[in-house]
């Protein structure tokens, strides 16, 4: 399997560790009776780290589905190369590191670790974007 269909996967499981992240924290704060019931009450407003989690996980899910698409687009012509290889593994690892940092609190290296997940984003899909201009 290439490395690229393999951050995908990863991604996936990222994906899912946001989720879970994001919702222990909220049940930790609000019980498990708000978690399992309807959620209709009124909540009071979610603790520092609650709201970073819920945050990373929005964050993470504006642009997963961008690169899922690009490392399908390029699965599907043919063009996995050195480049979106190393793409890939800097999305993954960049992403990686950003849900500790950004539940921590960290400010400034959070931001440059979402950049360099940006960075992979875009060397994922360079080559479906020259590949398209040229057809």
């Amino acid at each position: 399997m290439p490395i690229e269909l393999k951050v995908l996967v990863a991604g996936c499981v990222l994906a899912l560790i946001h989720i879970f992240a994001a919702g222990h924290v909220r049940t930790r704060q609000y019980g498990t009776a708000w978690n399992v019931g309807a959620r209709d009450e009124a909540l009071p407003p979610p603790e520092p780290v609650v709201g970073r989690l819920t945050r990373a996980q929005a964050n993470y899910f504006e642009t997963f589905p961008i690169v899922a698409a690009a490392i399908l687009i390029d699965a599907a012509a043919g063009l996995f190369g050195q480049g979106t290889a190393i793409g890939a593994l800097l999305w993954l690892g960049a992403r990686i590191v950003y849900l500790p940092l950004y539940a921590a609190g960290v400010p400034v290296v959070r931001t440059l670790a979402f950049g360099v997940s940006l960075a992979g984003l875009v060397m994922l899909l360079w080559p479906a974007l020259v590949r398209a201009v040229m057809i």
